[in-house]
């Protein structure tokens, strides 16, 4: 690791603590050249499993990839950015543990699902996306379902 401020490798740890109720790892870093201090988190690589799309094509599991959906889904919403990782990070698990491919249907209804119980507007905006409603009257359809 090197530090983001000046590119030098002799850091040190200042702390360490647990998140995401264990799941991964928090540590406050300081640069022992310029005094830099930082912020890093460790997790377990999740990337080890595949997503079936619906065209057929079998792509790597993309992390950052949903993260992005879900930030854009929760723009001025108050919701923590750590909730909505802890919630990838479960969801992961569940998905780790049925193999090595899931469908991005799966993935998707999973991800809503979830979503639905922490707030129902990032929901439907989530939604409008991932099934890309083409008129009115399918979204509201989409509305009747929460």
């Amino acid at each position: 690791m090197i530090c983001p401020q000046c590119k030098a490798d002799a850091l040190r740890v200042l702390e360490s603590r647990d998140t995401d109720a264990g799941i991964s790892i928090r540590r406050r870093r300081e640069c022992l050249d310029c005094a830099f201090r930082f912020t890093t988190f460790e997790r377990v690589e999740t990337s080890n499993f595949f997503v079936k799309k619906r065209n057929g094509d079998v792509i790597l599991y993309n992390r950052g990839k949903l993260l992005q959906g879900l930030y854009r889904a929760v723009v001025k919403r108050n919701i923590q950015n750590t909730d909505l990782e802890a919630m990838v990070t479960n969801l992961e698990m569940e998905w780790m543990a049925k193999g090595k491919e899931i469908s991005s249907k799966k993935m998707g209804d999973d991800v809503m699902e979830k979503l639905k119980d922490i707030d129902e507007v990032a929901y439907i905006r989530f939604a409008s996306v991932y099934h890309d409603f083409q008129d009115v009257k399918s979204f509201l359809e989409a509305l009747k379902n929460i």
